[in-house]
Protein backbone atom coordinates (compact mmCIF):
# COMPACT_ATOMS: atom_id res chain seq x y z
CA UNK A 1 0.00 0.00 0.00
CA UNK A 2 2.76 2.34 -0.73
CA UNK A 3 2.55 5.23 -2.20
CA UNK A 4 6.36 5.07 -2.32
CA UNK A 5 6.71 4.22 -5.76
CA UNK A 6 9.91 5.25 -8.09
CA UNK A 7 8.47 8.78 -10.15
CA UNK A 8 7.70 7.79 -13.63
CA UNK A 9 8.58 9.21 -16.97
CA UNK A 10 10.64 8.47 -20.22
CA UNK A 11 13.96 8.26 -20.02
CA UNK A 12 15.95 10.95 -20.67
CA UNK A 13 18.89 11.14 -23.29
CA UNK A 14 22.02 12.83 -22.30
CA UNK A 15 22.89 14.92 -25.64
CA UNK A 16 26.67 14.68 -26.32
CA UNK A 17 28.54 17.66 -28.31
CA UNK A 18 32.52 17.56 -29.20
CA UNK A 19 33.89 21.11 -29.09
CA UNK A 20 36.43 21.82 -31.47
CA UNK A 21 39.67 22.61 -30.33
CA UNK A 22 41.13 25.60 -31.54
CA UNK A 23 44.61 24.25 -32.61
CA UNK A 24 42.71 21.67 -34.93
CA UNK A 25 41.12 24.77 -36.73
CA UNK A 26 42.92 25.24 -39.99
CA UNK A 27 44.01 29.17 -40.98
CA UNK A 28 40.97 30.02 -43.54
CA UNK A 29 38.66 28.73 -40.70
CA UNK A 30 40.17 30.83 -37.34
CA UNK A 31 42.51 33.96 -37.62
CA UNK A 32 43.08 34.73 -34.06
CA UNK A 33 41.82 38.45 -33.23
CA UNK A 34 40.25 38.88 -36.36
CA UNK A 35 43.78 39.87 -38.26
CA UNK A 36 44.30 38.63 -41.85
CA UNK A 37 48.04 37.42 -40.74
CA UNK A 38 49.70 39.24 -43.40
CA UNK A 39 47.16 38.62 -46.54
CA UNK A 40 46.89 42.08 -48.15
CA UNK A 41 42.86 41.48 -48.37
CA UNK A 42 41.27 43.53 -46.07
CA UNK A 43 39.60 41.34 -43.32
CA UNK A 44 37.79 42.84 -40.51
CA UNK A 45 38.48 46.03 -38.46
CA UNK A 46 40.17 45.78 -35.29
CA UNK A 47 37.27 46.41 -31.93
CA UNK A 48 37.28 49.62 -30.67
CA UNK A 49 36.14 48.95 -27.32
CA UNK A 50 38.70 49.11 -24.48
CA UNK A 51 40.16 46.54 -22.47
CA UNK A 52 37.58 46.81 -19.18
CA UNK A 53 34.58 47.14 -22.12
CA UNK A 54 36.05 43.93 -23.34
CA UNK A 55 36.48 42.28 -20.32
CA UNK A 56 32.47 43.35 -18.87
CA UNK A 57 31.14 41.89 -22.35
CA UNK A 58 32.90 38.47 -21.70
CA UNK A 59 31.49 38.64 -17.97
CA UNK A 60 28.36 39.19 -19.27
CA UNK A 61 28.34 36.60 -21.95
CA UNK A 62 29.29 34.03 -19.24
CA UNK A 63 26.85 35.04 -17.00
CA UNK A 64 24.09 34.32 -19.69
CA UNK A 65 25.55 31.17 -20.53
CA UNK A 66 25.38 29.95 -17.06
CA UNK A 67 21.87 31.09 -16.56
CA UNK A 68 21.15 29.06 -19.64
CA UNK A 69 22.90 25.91 -18.75
CA UNK A 70 21.38 25.85 -14.97
CA UNK A 71 17.51 26.61 -16.61
CA UNK A 72 17.84 23.43 -18.71
CA UNK A 73 19.41 21.39 -15.80
CA UNK A 74 16.83 22.82 -13.48
CA UNK A 75 14.46 21.08 -16.34
CA UNK A 76 15.59 18.12 -16.31
CA UNK A 77 15.92 17.96 -12.62
CA UNK A 78 12.00 18.59 -12.59
CA UNK A 79 11.21 16.15 -15.40
CA UNK A 80 13.12 13.09 -13.79
CA UNK A 81 11.98 14.27 -10.44
CA UNK A 82 8.46 15.10 -10.91
CA UNK A 83 5.31 13.61 -9.31
CA UNK A 84 4.26 9.59 -10.59
CA UNK A 85 1.35 7.76 -9.89
CA UNK A 86 0.62 7.39 -6.71
CA UNK A 87 -1.88 6.13 -4.11
CA UNK A 88 -3.69 8.90 -2.33
CA UNK A 89 -6.21 9.16 0.11
CA UNK A 90 -7.64 12.64 0.93
CA UNK A 91 -9.89 14.09 3.57
CA UNK A 92 -10.03 14.87 7.24
CA UNK A 93 -8.06 12.33 9.54
CA UNK A 94 -11.48 10.43 11.44
CA UNK A 95 -13.73 10.95 8.40
CA UNK A 96 -14.27 8.06 5.26
CA UNK A 97 -11.01 9.22 3.34
CA UNK A 98 -11.43 9.27 -0.41
CA UNK A 99 -9.61 6.87 -1.93
CA UNK A 100 -8.32 6.90 -6.08
CA UNK A 101 -5.38 3.86 -7.20
CA UNK A 102 -4.37 4.95 -10.56
CA UNK A 103 -4.75 2.64 -12.93
CA UNK A 104 -1.44 3.15 -14.40
CA UNK A 105 0.09 1.99 -10.87
CA UNK A 106 0.69 -1.68 -10.43
CA UNK A 107 1.49 -3.42 -7.37
CA UNK A 108 5.05 -3.87 -6.19
CA UNK A 109 5.57 -7.10 -4.51
CA UNK A 110 6.67 -5.03 -1.83
CA UNK A 111 5.43 -4.44 1.53
CA UNK A 112 5.11 -0.20 1.04
CA UNK A 113 3.77 2.51 3.64
CA UNK A 114 2.80 5.68 2.97
CA UNK A 115 2.01 8.24 6.21
CA UNK A 116 -0.52 10.34 4.88
CA UNK A 117 -1.23 12.26 7.16
CA UNK A 118 1.56 13.01 10.14
CA UNK A 119 0.02 12.64 14.18
CA UNK A 120 1.98 13.61 17.36
CA UNK A 121 0.48 11.10 19.20
CA UNK A 122 2.14 8.34 21.04
CA UNK A 123 4.56 6.22 18.97
CA UNK A 124 2.91 2.80 18.15
CA UNK A 125 5.62 -0.72 18.99
CA UNK A 126 4.82 -3.83 18.51
CA UNK A 127 2.08 -5.37 21.36
CA UNK A 128 0.47 -1.89 21.51
CA UNK A 129 -3.32 -1.40 21.07
CA UNK A 130 -4.63 1.01 18.61
CA UNK A 131 -7.87 3.09 18.27
CA UNK A 132 -8.49 2.83 14.32
CA UNK A 133 -10.72 3.15 11.33
CA UNK A 134 -9.90 1.64 8.45
CA UNK A 135 -10.62 0.70 4.20
CA UNK A 136 -8.98 -1.66 2.63
CA UNK A 137 -8.95 -2.93 -1.20
CA UNK A 138 -8.10 -5.55 -3.66
CA UNK A 139 -5.55 -4.36 -5.55
CA UNK A 140 -3.47 -6.65 -8.21
CA UNK A 141 -2.71 -6.33 -12.24
CA UNK A 142 -5.02 -5.97 -15.13
CA UNK A 143 -5.78 -9.69 -16.31
CA UNK A 144 -5.82 -7.83 -19.56
CA UNK A 145 -2.96 -8.64 -22.11
CA UNK A 146 -3.27 -5.78 -24.06
CA UNK A 147 -3.06 -3.71 -20.53
CA UNK A 148 -0.05 -5.63 -19.36
CA UNK A 149 1.04 -2.33 -17.14
CA UNK A 150 -2.23 -1.58 -15.70
CA UNK A 151 -4.19 -2.73 -12.39
CA UNK A 152 -7.59 -2.86 -11.04
CA UNK A 153 -8.96 -2.40 -7.08
CA UNK A 154 -11.98 -3.08 -5.53
CA UNK A 155 -12.99 -1.89 -2.02
CA UNK A 156 -13.18 -4.81 -0.05
CA UNK A 157 -14.48 -3.41 3.45
CA UNK A 158 -14.42 0.17 5.56
CA UNK A 159 -15.67 0.73 9.10
CA UNK A 160 -16.68 3.60 7.77
CA UNK A 161 -19.78 2.23 6.74
CA UNK A 162 -20.64 0.32 10.03
CA UNK A 163 -22.98 1.90 12.38
CA UNK A 164 -21.91 4.73 14.43
CA UNK A 165 -20.96 2.75 17.78
CA UNK A 166 -18.65 0.26 15.51
CA UNK A 167 -16.47 2.71 12.97
CA UNK A 168 -13.81 2.21 15.90
CA UNK A 169 -12.10 -0.63 16.34
CA UNK A 170 -9.17 -1.82 18.26
CA UNK A 171 -6.04 -3.28 16.90
CA UNK A 172 -3.45 -4.56 18.93
CA UNK A 173 -0.08 -4.87 16.68
CA UNK A 174 1.37 -8.35 16.39
CA UNK A 175 -1.96 -10.06 16.67
CA UNK A 176 -4.44 -8.79 13.72
CA UNK A 177 -4.60 -11.15 10.62
CA UNK A 178 -2.20 -9.35 8.90
CA UNK A 179 1.81 -9.63 9.36
CA UNK A 180 2.18 -6.62 6.71
CA UNK A 181 -0.22 -4.64 8.64
CA UNK A 182 1.86 -5.25 12.34
CA UNK A 183 4.84 -4.41 10.48
CA UNK A 184 3.92 -1.21 8.40
CA UNK A 185 2.00 0.70 11.41
CA UNK A 186 5.24 -0.20 14.24
CA UNK A 187 6.77 3.32 14.27
CA UNK A 188 3.78 5.06 13.39
CA UNK A 189 2.54 8.13 15.96
CA UNK A 190 -1.39 8.24 17.35
CA UNK A 191 -2.83 10.78 14.92
CA UNK A 192 -1.54 9.72 11.99
CA UNK A 193 -3.43 8.42 8.62
CA UNK A 194 -1.10 5.78 7.09
CA UNK A 195 -1.53 3.62 2.77
CA UNK A 196 -0.11 0.52 3.43
CA UNK A 197 0.36 -1.76 0.16
CA UNK A 198 0.34 -5.47 1.50
CA UNK A 199 2.25 -7.88 -0.73
CA UNK A 200 0.26 -11.37 -0.58
CA UNK A 201 2.84 -13.11 1.43
CA UNK A 202 2.59 -10.60 4.10
CA UNK A 203 -1.60 -10.38 3.68
CA UNK A 204 -4.61 -13.18 4.13
CA UNK A 205 -3.15 -15.96 3.22
CA UNK A 206 -5.61 -18.40 3.01
CA UNK A 207 -8.57 -16.57 4.71
CA UNK A 208 -8.06 -14.23 1.68
CA UNK A 209 -10.07 -16.52 -0.57
CA UNK A 210 -13.31 -15.48 1.97
CA UNK A 211 -13.00 -12.37 0.63
CA UNK A 212 -12.55 -13.02 -3.14
CA UNK A 213 -8.85 -12.37 -3.19
CA UNK A 214 -6.44 -14.68 -5.30
CA UNK A 215 -2.86 -15.74 -3.83
CA UNK A 216 -1.37 -13.39 -6.53
CA UNK A 217 -3.50 -10.58 -4.73
CA UNK A 218 -2.15 -7.29 -3.18
CA UNK A 219 -4.40 -5.64 -0.46
CA UNK A 220 -4.56 -1.64 -0.09
CA UNK A 221 -5.31 -0.14 3.90
CA UNK A 222 -6.06 3.29 4.57
CA UNK A 223 -5.76 3.17 8.45
CA UNK A 224 -6.60 6.38 10.88
CA UNK A 225 -4.47 5.70 13.76
CA UNK A 226 -7.12 7.90 16.11
CA UNK A 227 -5.18 6.86 19.81
CA UNK A 228 -3.05 4.12 21.18
CA UNK A 229 -2.19 2.83 24.25
CA UNK A 230 1.00 0.56 25.91
CA UNK A 231 0.48 -3.22 26.06
CA UNK A 232 1.44 -2.40 29.79
CA UNK A 233 -0.35 0.80 29.99
CA UNK A 234 -1.73 1.96 33.42
CA UNK A 235 -3.55 4.75 35.60
CA UNK A 236 -2.01 8.46 35.87
CA UNK A 237 -2.93 10.45 38.31
CA UNK A 238 -3.15 11.25 42.17
CA UNK A 239 -2.93 8.29 44.50
CA UNK A 240 -5.83 8.66 47.03
CA UNK A 241 -5.77 6.96 50.59
CA UNK A 242 -7.83 3.83 51.30
CA UNK A 243 -7.90 3.40 55.16
CA UNK A 244 -10.34 0.29 54.84
CA UNK A 245 -8.60 -2.48 56.57
CA UNK A 246 -11.47 -4.61 55.08
CA UNK A 247 -11.46 -3.91 51.79
CA UNK A 248 -8.60 -5.33 49.35
CA UNK A 249 -5.11 -3.88 49.21
CA UNK A 250 -3.31 -2.95 46.06
CA UNK A 251 0.45 -2.94 45.78
CA UNK A 252 2.50 -2.10 43.38
CA UNK A 253 2.44 -2.84 39.16
CA UNK A 254 4.44 -6.09 38.21
CA UNK A 255 5.41 -6.44 34.68
CA UNK A 256 2.71 -8.31 32.06
CA UNK A 257 0.44 -8.66 35.11
CA UNK A 258 -0.77 -5.08 36.50
CA UNK A 259 -0.65 -4.40 40.24
CA UNK A 260 -0.78 -7.19 42.77
CA UNK A 261 -4.57 -7.05 45.07
CA UNK A 262 -4.56 -9.05 48.12
CA UNK A 263 -7.98 -9.91 49.74
CA UNK A 264 -7.92 -9.70 53.20
CA UNK A 265 -9.64 -12.16 55.69
CA UNK A 266 -12.83 -10.18 56.08
CA UNK A 267 -16.54 -10.94 54.93
CA UNK A 268 -17.04 -9.00 51.75
CA UNK A 269 -19.33 -6.22 52.17
CA UNK A 270 -23.43 -6.42 51.20
CA UNK A 271 -23.55 -3.34 49.29
CA UNK A 272 -21.47 -2.46 45.92
CA UNK A 273 -18.59 -0.30 46.55
CA UNK A 274 -16.10 1.85 44.42
CA UNK A 275 -13.39 3.30 45.60
CA UNK A 276 -10.98 5.80 43.60
CA UNK A 277 -7.31 4.63 44.16
CA UNK A 278 -5.80 7.10 41.89
CA UNK A 279 -7.87 10.05 40.36
CA UNK A 280 -7.13 11.02 37.01
CA UNK A 281 -7.03 14.06 35.22
CA UNK A 282 -9.05 13.68 32.07
CA UNK A 283 -12.74 14.70 32.05
CA UNK A 284 -15.23 12.25 33.63
CA UNK A 285 -16.22 9.17 31.65
CA UNK A 286 -20.59 8.91 30.86
CA UNK A 287 -22.70 6.69 30.47
CA UNK A 288 -22.45 6.96 26.62
CA UNK A 289 -18.83 5.76 26.84
CA UNK A 290 -17.03 3.07 25.54
CA UNK A 291 -14.21 3.10 27.87
CA UNK A 292 -10.67 1.83 27.20
CA UNK A 293 -9.75 -0.19 30.15
CA UNK A 294 -6.78 -2.66 31.51
CA UNK A 295 -8.07 -4.67 34.51
CA UNK A 296 -8.05 -7.93 36.33
CA UNK A 297 -10.82 -10.19 38.05
CA UNK A 298 -10.65 -11.80 41.41
CA UNK A 299 -13.36 -13.72 43.15
CA UNK A 300 -13.04 -12.16 46.82
CA UNK A 301 -13.92 -15.96 48.42
CA UNK A 302 -10.50 -17.69 47.22
CA UNK A 303 -8.58 -14.75 46.00
CA UNK A 304 -8.57 -16.69 42.84
CA UNK A 305 -7.39 -14.44 40.04
CA UNK A 306 -9.94 -15.36 36.87
CA UNK A 307 -9.37 -12.48 34.24
CA UNK A 308 -6.66 -9.90 33.21
CA UNK A 309 -6.42 -7.44 30.02
CA UNK A 310 -3.00 -7.07 31.35
CA UNK A 311 -1.89 -10.64 31.35
CA UNK A 312 -3.83 -11.40 28.06
CA UNK A 313 -1.85 -8.46 26.42
CA UNK A 314 -3.44 -5.60 25.21
CA UNK A 315 -6.33 -3.48 26.78
CA UNK A 316 -10.34 -4.11 26.06
CA UNK A 317 -12.74 -1.86 25.47
CA UNK A 318 -16.50 -1.80 27.33
CA UNK A 319 -19.70 0.19 26.45
CA UNK A 320 -20.62 2.25 29.64
CA UNK A 321 -24.46 1.75 29.52
CA UNK A 322 -24.31 -2.04 29.05
CA UNK A 323 -27.04 -4.13 30.67
CA UNK A 324 -26.05 -7.41 29.98
CA UNK A 325 -24.75 -8.78 33.24
CA UNK A 326 -22.28 -6.99 35.48
CA UNK A 327 -24.65 -3.86 35.88
CA UNK A 328 -22.01 -2.96 38.97
CA UNK A 329 -19.14 -2.82 36.88
CA UNK A 330 -20.47 -0.44 33.89
CA UNK A 331 -22.21 1.89 36.40
CA UNK A 332 -19.02 1.80 38.32
CA UNK A 333 -17.43 3.36 35.93
CA UNK A 334 -19.39 5.65 35.12
CA UNK A 335 -18.55 9.50 36.11
CA UNK A 336 -14.44 8.34 36.84
CA UNK A 337 -11.89 10.79 35.43
CA UNK A 338 -9.94 9.11 32.49
CA UNK A 339 -6.62 8.08 33.78
CA UNK A 340 -8.08 6.73 37.01
CA UNK A 341 -7.69 3.39 38.95
CA UNK A 342 -10.37 2.72 40.22
CA UNK A 343 -11.53 -0.94 43.05
CA UNK A 344 -15.03 -2.20 42.55
CA UNK A 345 -16.24 -4.78 44.95
CA UNK A 346 -19.50 -6.48 43.44
CA UNK A 347 -21.95 -8.75 45.30
CA UNK A 348 -23.57 -11.31 43.10
CA UNK A 349 -26.49 -9.15 41.95
CA UNK A 350 -24.08 -6.29 40.93
CA UNK A 351 -21.71 -9.08 39.01
CA UNK A 352 -22.34 -12.44 37.57
CA UNK A 353 -25.79 -12.75 39.30
CA UNK A 354 -26.84 -16.27 41.24
CA UNK A 355 -26.05 -18.38 38.36
CA UNK A 356 -22.45 -17.25 38.47
CA UNK A 357 -19.89 -17.92 36.16
CA UNK A 358 -18.99 -21.75 36.15
CA UNK A 359 -15.94 -21.61 33.71
CA UNK A 360 -14.39 -18.96 35.45
CA UNK A 361 -14.87 -21.12 38.74
CA UNK A 362 -18.09 -18.21 40.25
CA UNK A 363 -20.30 -19.60 41.98
CA UNK A 364 -23.76 -17.79 42.49
CA UNK A 365 -23.17 -16.83 45.88
CA UNK A 366 -19.28 -15.00 44.85
CA UNK A 367 -18.32 -11.74 45.63
CA UNK A 368 -16.40 -10.69 42.76
CA UNK A 369 -13.13 -7.69 43.06
CA UNK A 370 -12.55 -5.58 40.11
CA UNK A 371 -9.34 -3.33 39.69
CA UNK A 372 -10.03 -1.42 36.75
CA UNK A 373 -7.36 1.95 34.75
CA UNK A 374 -9.40 3.62 32.64
CA UNK A 375 -6.84 4.44 29.95
CA UNK A 376 -9.58 6.29 27.81
CA UNK A 377 -12.44 6.55 25.71
CA UNK A 378 -13.06 5.73 22.28
CA UNK A 379 -13.65 8.60 19.59
CA UNK A 380 -16.71 9.28 18.62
Amino acid sequence: MSEDDKPRGERTVKAKAKLPNAKNIRSPEFTPHGISGGSRSRGPRPSGKTAAQAKRQRRIGIAVAVVAVLAIAGGTTFYLTRPGPEIKATGALGTAPKVAIPKDLVPTGKLQVNTAIKGNGTKLANGDTALVKFTFYQWARSTDTNKPDESTNKKLSSSWERPAGQQVLPMTLGKTELKGLDKGLVGQTAGSRVILEIPPKEGFGQQGQQLGLSNTDSVVFVVDLLAAFGKNAEAQGTPKKLDDKDLPTVGANEPGKGPKVTIPKADPPEKMRVETLIEGTGRATTKDDVAVVNYKGLIWRDGKQFDSSWEDGSPATFPLNSTEGMTGFFKGLQGQKIGSRVMLVLPPKDGYGKDGNPQAGIKGTDHTVFLVDILGTMPK
